[in-house]
Protein backbone atom coordinates (compact mmCIF):
# COMPACT_ATOMS: atom_id res chain seq x y z
CA UNK A 1 0.00 0.00 0.00
CA UNK A 2 2.58 2.45 0.42
CA UNK A 3 3.99 1.96 -3.09
CA UNK A 4 0.97 2.20 -4.45
CA UNK A 5 -0.42 5.29 -2.71
CA UNK A 6 2.68 7.39 -4.33
CA UNK A 7 1.70 5.89 -7.94
CA UNK A 8 -1.53 6.74 -7.66
CA UNK A 9 -1.06 10.09 -6.56
CA UNK A 10 1.95 10.80 -9.12
CA UNK A 11 -0.75 9.45 -11.70
CA UNK A 12 -3.72 11.56 -11.00
CA UNK A 13 -1.07 14.29 -11.21
CA UNK A 14 0.64 13.60 -14.33
CA UNK A 15 -3.24 13.21 -15.73
CA UNK A 16 -4.37 16.66 -14.84
CA UNK A 17 -1.09 18.02 -16.30
CA UNK A 18 -0.99 16.49 -19.05
CA UNK A 19 -4.67 15.70 -19.59
CA UNK A 20 -6.18 18.96 -18.24
CA UNK A 21 -3.99 21.79 -17.67
CA UNK A 22 -1.49 21.51 -20.56
CA UNK A 23 -4.25 21.63 -23.46
CA UNK A 24 -5.93 24.61 -21.42
CA UNK A 25 -2.41 26.47 -21.69
CA UNK A 26 -1.94 25.61 -25.49
CA UNK A 27 -5.37 26.21 -26.39
CA UNK A 28 -5.49 29.88 -24.80
CA UNK A 29 -2.52 30.42 -25.88
CA UNK A 30 -3.70 29.62 -29.30
CA UNK A 31 -6.92 31.69 -28.75
CA UNK A 32 -5.00 34.42 -27.21
CA UNK A 33 -2.05 35.15 -30.17
CA UNK A 34 -3.39 33.18 -33.42
CA UNK A 35 -7.01 32.90 -33.52
CA UNK A 36 -7.57 32.86 -36.95
CA UNK A 37 -4.95 30.10 -37.48
CA UNK A 38 -5.95 28.37 -34.17
CA UNK A 39 -9.73 28.10 -35.63
CA UNK A 40 -8.51 26.35 -38.71
CA UNK A 41 -7.86 29.97 -40.71
CA UNK A 42 -11.42 29.73 -42.50
CA UNK A 43 -11.97 32.28 -44.93
CA UNK A 44 -14.98 34.13 -44.33
CA UNK A 45 -17.19 36.12 -46.91
CA UNK A 46 -20.31 37.73 -45.72
CA UNK A 47 -19.79 35.92 -42.13
CA UNK A 48 -20.18 32.81 -44.19
CA UNK A 49 -17.94 30.03 -44.09
CA UNK A 50 -16.17 29.30 -47.68
CA UNK A 51 -13.40 27.31 -47.15
CA UNK A 52 -9.90 27.09 -45.29
CA UNK A 53 -7.28 28.90 -46.37
CA UNK A 54 -5.42 24.95 -45.33
CA UNK A 55 -7.42 22.56 -47.25
CA UNK A 56 -7.93 22.44 -51.06
CA UNK A 57 -11.60 21.88 -52.29
CA UNK A 58 -12.33 20.16 -55.73
CA UNK A 59 -13.51 22.57 -58.36
CA UNK A 60 -14.88 21.11 -61.98
CA UNK A 61 -15.93 24.58 -63.83
CA UNK A 62 -14.69 25.51 -66.82
CA UNK A 63 -14.27 28.82 -65.27
CA UNK A 64 -11.87 27.89 -61.95
CA UNK A 65 -8.72 26.97 -62.05
CA UNK A 66 -8.37 23.38 -60.90
CA UNK A 67 -7.21 22.07 -57.83
CA UNK A 68 -4.30 18.79 -56.90
CA UNK A 69 -6.50 15.53 -57.22
CA UNK A 70 -7.36 14.38 -53.51
CA UNK A 71 -7.42 10.61 -52.78
CA UNK A 72 -9.02 10.97 -49.59
CA UNK A 73 -12.05 8.53 -48.33
CA UNK A 74 -15.83 9.28 -48.92
CA UNK A 75 -15.18 12.70 -50.94
CA UNK A 76 -12.57 14.90 -51.96
CA UNK A 77 -10.52 16.69 -49.50
CA UNK A 78 -12.28 15.34 -46.72
CA UNK A 79 -10.01 16.06 -43.49
CA UNK A 80 -11.77 13.90 -41.42
CA UNK A 81 -10.16 11.14 -43.85
CA UNK A 82 -6.84 12.34 -44.84
CA UNK A 83 -4.85 10.39 -47.14
CA UNK A 84 -2.95 9.05 -49.92
CA UNK A 85 -4.23 6.73 -52.63
CA UNK A 86 -1.55 4.06 -50.90
CA UNK A 87 -0.92 2.74 -54.72
CA UNK A 88 2.77 2.12 -55.94
CA UNK A 89 4.30 3.94 -58.73
CA UNK A 90 3.88 0.03 -60.56
CA UNK A 91 0.17 -0.45 -60.10
CA UNK A 92 -1.49 -0.47 -63.29
CA UNK A 93 -4.53 1.24 -61.62
CA UNK A 94 -2.59 4.48 -60.90
CA UNK A 95 -1.52 4.71 -64.22
CA UNK A 96 -5.09 4.04 -65.31
CA UNK A 97 -6.09 6.85 -63.22
CA UNK A 98 -2.71 8.99 -64.15
CA UNK A 99 -3.92 8.43 -67.73
CA UNK A 100 -7.69 8.89 -66.92
CA UNK A 101 -6.70 12.41 -65.49
CA UNK A 102 -4.23 13.57 -68.25
CA UNK A 103 -7.21 12.70 -71.09
CA UNK A 104 -10.01 15.18 -68.92
CA UNK A 105 -7.39 17.85 -68.38
CA UNK A 106 -6.06 17.72 -72.34
CA UNK A 107 -9.81 17.80 -73.53
CA UNK A 108 -10.93 20.58 -70.94
CA UNK A 109 -7.62 22.44 -71.70
CA UNK A 110 -7.57 21.74 -75.89
CA UNK A 111 -5.42 25.08 -76.10
CA UNK A 112 -2.90 24.56 -73.46
CA UNK A 113 0.70 22.47 -74.05
CA UNK A 114 -0.35 18.83 -74.09
CA UNK A 115 2.55 18.08 -71.25
CA UNK A 116 0.05 18.24 -68.41
CA UNK A 117 1.99 19.48 -65.07
CA UNK A 118 2.77 16.15 -63.23
CA UNK A 119 1.08 17.86 -60.09
CA UNK A 120 -2.44 18.33 -61.65
CA UNK A 121 -2.61 14.25 -61.93
CA UNK A 122 -1.10 13.20 -59.04
CA UNK A 123 -2.19 13.40 -55.31
CA UNK A 124 -0.75 14.17 -52.49
CA UNK A 125 0.08 11.85 -49.46
CA UNK A 126 -2.58 13.80 -47.45
CA UNK A 127 -4.67 14.70 -50.15
CA UNK A 128 -5.52 17.92 -49.14
CA UNK A 129 -3.14 20.25 -50.73
CA UNK A 130 -4.59 23.78 -51.19
CA UNK A 131 -1.68 25.08 -53.48
CA UNK A 132 -0.43 24.09 -56.56
CA UNK A 133 3.09 25.64 -58.30
CA UNK A 134 2.66 28.66 -60.58
CA UNK A 135 3.41 26.08 -63.68
CA UNK A 136 0.66 24.45 -62.98
CA UNK A 137 -1.52 27.36 -62.32
CA UNK A 138 -0.27 28.83 -65.63
CA UNK A 139 -0.80 25.91 -67.92
CA UNK A 140 -5.09 26.43 -66.97
CA UNK A 141 -5.07 30.16 -67.32
CA UNK A 142 -6.11 29.82 -71.57
CA UNK A 143 -9.42 27.46 -70.03
CA UNK A 144 -10.21 29.64 -67.21
CA UNK A 145 -9.90 32.85 -69.10
CA UNK A 146 -12.01 31.90 -71.86
CA UNK A 147 -14.65 30.44 -69.64
CA UNK A 148 -15.04 33.78 -67.62
CA UNK A 149 -14.30 35.95 -70.86
CA UNK A 150 -11.30 37.59 -69.48
CA UNK A 151 -7.81 37.87 -71.23
CA UNK A 152 -5.37 35.15 -70.62
CA UNK A 153 -3.14 38.85 -68.92
CA UNK A 154 -6.14 39.53 -66.40
CA UNK A 155 -6.47 36.22 -65.13
CA UNK A 156 -2.60 36.33 -65.17
CA UNK A 157 -2.19 39.17 -63.26
CA UNK A 158 -5.07 37.82 -60.42
CA UNK A 159 -2.57 34.83 -60.35
CA UNK A 160 0.61 36.31 -59.26
CA UNK A 161 -1.03 38.62 -57.19
CA UNK A 162 -2.29 35.20 -54.83
CA UNK A 163 1.14 33.59 -55.63
CA UNK A 164 3.02 33.34 -52.43
CA UNK A 165 6.46 33.47 -52.00
CA UNK A 166 8.59 31.38 -48.67
CA UNK A 167 10.23 34.01 -47.14
CA UNK A 168 13.59 32.69 -48.13
CA UNK A 169 14.00 30.98 -51.51
CA UNK A 170 15.89 28.23 -49.95
CA UNK A 171 13.03 27.12 -47.53
CA UNK A 172 10.13 26.74 -49.86
CA UNK A 173 8.87 27.03 -53.45
CA UNK A 174 6.31 29.66 -54.55
CA UNK A 175 2.54 28.54 -54.47
CA UNK A 176 -1.12 29.61 -55.53
CA UNK A 177 -3.36 28.91 -52.77
CA UNK A 178 -6.36 27.88 -55.12
CA UNK A 179 -9.15 28.39 -53.09
CA UNK A 180 -8.13 31.63 -52.45
CA UNK A 181 -7.45 32.23 -56.29
CA UNK A 182 -11.00 31.10 -57.41
CA UNK A 183 -12.82 33.25 -54.71
CA UNK A 184 -11.02 36.26 -55.88
CA UNK A 185 -12.24 35.40 -59.63
CA UNK A 186 -15.68 35.15 -58.35
CA UNK A 187 -15.03 38.81 -57.40
CA UNK A 188 -13.42 39.63 -60.08
CA UNK A 189 -15.17 42.32 -62.07
CA UNK A 190 -15.72 41.74 -65.74
CA UNK A 191 -13.69 44.26 -68.04
CA UNK A 192 -13.53 44.73 -71.49
CA UNK A 193 -10.95 42.15 -73.15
Amino acid sequence: MTIFRPALFLFLLLTLITGGLYPLVTTLLGQGLFPAQANGSLILEDNQIRGSRLIGQAFSAPGYFYSRPSATADAPYNPQASGGSNLAGSNPALDEAIAARIAALRAANPQANPHVPVELVTASASGLDYSLSPAAVAWQIPRVAAARNLSAAQVAELVAKHTHKPLLSFTGEPGVNIVELNLALDAYKDTPK
